[in-house]
């Protein structure tokens, strides 16, 4: 869609009515108003709905990839609208936990309704006790182990891509999709 010109769409304030006496009977003076009310008409009715152009679950669908660039949300054009929007909904509350093992697992549920295990082989090590043995060291990975729900297919590279945007620099990223859900496999 596009707010350039909207063929039909009546001005709610017609400019040819708001001219003085002099112009209401003139023929040249009116159309000329009328294309410049075709041409506002779109411009108002935005200005009149702005609030509506905010909320992610009333903005236009051709407005909402602009709206997610304000709050930092990665939007997949393949995603459907209404996970697009939900995305946008929640985006400042998985700000507040990204780079957290809560805010990836909640970005992969939100994103593709899977259950995610993540577990983080980056980070430091040390012993509780001085001048005893230090744990073994990091393995520089990050794991995500994915479960969909109702043994629904997932797509492993999809889930990567997700997993990695929220990967620290210094790990590398791997993905594992586990079939079934955690009663059938003993978790």
């Amino acid at each position: 869609m596009t707010r350039a010109s909207v063929p039909g769409l009546p001005s709610r304030y017609p400019i040819g009515g708001l001219l003085p006496a002099l112009y209401a009977d003139d023929d040249l003076a009116q159309r000329f108003t009328a294309g410049l009310d075709t041409v506002l008409a779109p411009i108002l009715s935005t200005l009149d709905n702005l609030p509506a152009y905010f909320d992610p679950a009333l903005t236009p669908d051709d407005f909402l990839p602009w709206l997610s660039s304000w709050v930092g949300a990665d939007l997949d054009p393949a995603w459907p609208a209404d996970l697009r929007r939900a995305v946008v909904t929640r985006a400042v509350e998985l700000h507040r936990w990204r780079g957290t093992r809560r805010g990836l697992a909640e970005h992969l549920r939100l994103c593709f309704g899977v259950e995610a295990d993540i577990h983080d082989g980056g980070g430091a090590v040390w012993s509780s006790e001085p001048g005893g043995q230090l744990p073994s060291a990091p393995t520089g990975e990050l794991l995500v182990r994915v479960r969909a729900p109702d043994g629904r297919p997932v797509d492993a590279a999809r889930v990567l891509a997700v997993a990695q945007a929220s990967c620290p620099a210094h790990l590398t990223c791997r993905v594992e999709i586990l079939p079934g859900t955690p009663h059938e496999t003993g978790d």
